[in-house]
């Protein structure tokens, strides 16, 4: 049955990823148990290819779990766009409540090893992907014979929470796709300035052009205590490294004033830290600056602690979150 799309700007401000890609179910339950325990708040996880991200969903379902769920993102050269509405349907059905299916494009070389060649059109790859996904989930009729899809199919008839679409955002061409075809835009370690001069804008350009009401934000944040003997720097470092090594999020830190580059890891991550895009200091420290996203136009600011996670292991991680949320609760109140 197709659902109204929610519009969640007031219900989850903040939020936590659980960031690698799990070996068990028992390395994401203690942050699924610590919203759960925090009454309010979405679990989050990326593209994992040891765990599949939807089957760890599934399971945290099988064990009682019962919170907001989403991905971000989940890579569309791995699944059609009909078993993609699958997958997001299911895990909205066994969860019993609301559901992102982020996706995206995935980088040029992880196209490439697994399609005959990467996409010559992302843009309009992704366009296809998430028009076609709507329509499915909302029980449409789709027929439809693209330049990169073909489809002739309708879902079965299944009654679940709703189910927003996200797409990963971290240029302006992308963000005016957003606002043309998805319910949420989903940026990873963007500047709380970049997001509100560049990607808003083009958010709202895309939204105006179809009609349509712009996309709320969902903003990955890397966080790390200041604890005495914690290198905040090492730990960005660890936390930040793959993406600091990639050419199209180093262009977009540039484009938001921060000096990064694919082929130098280690000044990017001194850099994150200076610029505040790495959030370091006191849980108190860290959730002001938090909110600074949330004034910025972020509607759901997620808390990513990999730097700690990689560096001194689940416990201290999940000890950083704990203290980071219960600051923000000050902070409301």
């Amino acid at each position: 049955m197709p659902h109204p799309t929610p519009d969640t700007r007031n219900a989850h401000h903040f939020s936590v990823i659980y960031p690698l890609m799990p070996t068990s179910i028992g390395q994401v339950l203690p942050f699924a148990r610590l919203l759960q325990a925090h009454g309010s708040g979405r679990l989050w996880l990326g593209q994992s290819v040891r765990l599949d991200t939807h089957q760890i969903f599934a399971a945290l379902a099988g064990m009682g779990i019962r919170i907001p769920l989403g991905s971000g993102v989940t890579l569309a050269p791995l699944r059609h766009p009909y078993d993609a509405a699958v997958q997001a349907r299911s895990v909205s059905a066994l969860a019993g409540t609301p559901y992102v299916a982020g996706i995206g494009p995935a980088a040029p070389d992880f196209q490439g090893a697994l399609l005959p060649s990467p996409y010559a059109k992302p843009l309009a790859v992704m366009r296809e992907y998430l028009t076609l996904m709507r329509g499915l989930l909302d029980g449409d009729v789709v027929r439809h014979e693209g330049e990169h899809f073909s489809v002739e199919a309708q879902l079965f008839d299944l009654d679940v929470p709703p189910i927003e679409l996200g797409l990963g955002v971290l240029r302006p061409r992308m963000a005016k796709l957003a606002g043309e075809v998805a319910d949420v835009a989903v940026t990873w370690m963007t500047p709380a300035g970049y997001i509100a001069d560049t990607l808003l804008p083009a958010l709202s350009d895309g939204a105006a052009q179809a009609g349509r009401k712009t996309p709320r934000v969902v903003t990955m944040v890397h966080v790390a205590v200041a604890r005495p003997k914690r290198d905040i720097r090492r730990t960005a470092r660890l936390g930040a490294g793959a993406h600091l090594s990639a050419e199209h999020y180093t262009d977009m830190l540039r484009r938001g004033g921060v000096e990064a580059y694919a082929n130098d890891p280690d000044t990017g991550a001194a850099a994150l830290v200076d610029a505040g895009v790495f959030v370091a200091g006191t849980p108190d420290e860290i959730a002001t600056e938090l909110q600074r996203y949330r004034r910025q136009g972020v509607d759901e600011v997620v808390m990513n602690p990999a730097g700690v996670l990689q560096s001194e292991g689940l416990g201290a991680a999940v000890t950083d979150l704990r203290e980071i949320l219960a600051a923000v609760g000050r902070l409301d109140d």
